[in-house]
């Protein structure tokens, strides 16, 4: 991944963000890309868990042609 980065290269890298953000700025800075990276890498865990999880079963449902209202009895069926 860096094979064409040599230490110089490195070196001035870090000099520049040196001059731009000085040095108060840079442990923040760090500390909030750390920061991000733990929560993409736990949100990828979190998405591949849920795909690799088997599907939970569907709630129950009443038998064809009867509704949840009509499986208990209400007080106006009874009074007749």
């Amino acid at each position: 991944m860096l094979q064409g980065i040599g230490p110089w290269e490195i070196l001035l890298i870090f000099l520049a963000l040196l001059l731009m953000f000085g040095a108060k700025r840079i442990p923040e800075i760090a500390r909030g890309l750390g920061k991000g990276v733990t929560e993409f890498k736990n949100a990828l865990q979190d998405v591949k868990s849920g795909i690799e999880a088997p599907p939970e079963d569907p709630p129950a449902s009443p038998p064809p042609g009867q509704t949840a209202s009509s499986s208990t009895p209400s007080k106006e069926n009874s009074k007749g």
